[in-house]
């Protein structure tokens, strides 16, 4: 079985447009959402092994609040160039490559590709994942490079929202 937590980075500022979208910070309110987001993930020992997320400061952030709430070692936080504003197919392709005897992975990076994604695995449709959501989806298979093809389940989706 492989396990994988599809989390959208935190609310963002736009309050300074001089810097570049990739350079885009939290805003307090963001890490505050993905902190109590996190802290119910923990609570029902939702916690993945390793955590890759696209190298935007919002991501990172966002990541490295997850691994803070899930006592997990930065060692253990990766970073991705390629998971910067992905579609969900480069999700994919990042996926295959997670090493076999990782069995639960969480993937901190952007809208629409992560949107997309969720929906590879939903019955029912969803516009957007929403700011510090995370979906988590099981597959059938001890390998990431059968995920694709091997059968799953998307378990649940967590918002803010729902907590709040």
């Amino acid at each position: 079985m492989k396990t994988l937590y599809i989390a959208r980075h935190a609310k963002s500022s736009w309050d300074d447009f001089s810097i570049s979208d990739h350079d885009r910070p939290l805003l307090p309110k963001g890490i505050k959402k993905t902190e109590l987001v996190a802290k119910k993930l923990k609570s029902l020992n939702e916690i993945p092994g390793f955590i890759i997320s696209s190298t935007a400061k919002r991501a990172k952030e966002t990541a490295f609040t997850f691994a803070k709430e899930f006592n997990i070692p930065v060692d253990n936080v990766i970073l991705n160039r390629q998971l910067y504003l992905a579609y969900d197919d480069d999700i994919f392709e990042e996926l295959y490559g997670i090493d076999n005897s990782v069995n639960s992975v969480m993937i901190v990076a952007h809208n629409p590709g992560l949107t997309d994604l969720v929906n590879n695995f939903s019955k029912d449709y969803i516009d957007n994942l929403p700011t510090s959501g995370v979906a988590k989806v099981v597959f059938k298979t001890n390998s990431w490079e059968k995920i694709d093809t091997s059968r799953f389940k998307l378990k649940f989706i967590l918002t803010p929202k729902m907590l709040e």
